[in-house]
């Protein structure tokens, strides 16, 4: 077997890189968590409360309702901003093509060598 892993070294190698799949994993992974943040900031704005509640004597003991609205608003506003990363994602994928060729390099080193 000759060095290099027996490939012809006259025959180049193309392989192809799926580009706009990348910005479609990005918008994906953003509008999902975006999602999520935005679904808890606004149950927390509406419906729920901290759960040092219902552990204190007093409800707001621990935490008062102004730090519990200033909390859900940034989760809100994250969630906000998220989604907008989501969408910037996926107007900034339609710019690019579906994949890209080019010459497969060799590695710089191998492990089983």
């Amino acid at each position: 077997m000759s060095k290099g892993g027996g490939r012809a070294a006259a025959e180049p190698q193309h392989e192809t890189i799926k580009v706009r799949g990348l910005a479609r994993l990005a918008a994906a992974i953003f509008a999902g968590w975006g999602g999520l943040a935005v679904f808890k900031g606004l149950w927390d704005l509406f419906v729920g409360e901290p759960e040092a509640n219902l552990y204190a004597p007093v409800k707001w003991a621990f935490v008062t309702e102004a730090q519990w609205l200033r909390w859900a608003g940034f989760e809100l506003f994250y969630g906000l901003a998220c989604l907008g990363l989501a969408w910037y994602c996926v107007l900034w994928g339609r710019r690019l093509p579906e994949t890209a060729a080019r010459l497969r390099r060799e590695p710089e080193f191998s492990l089983f060598e």
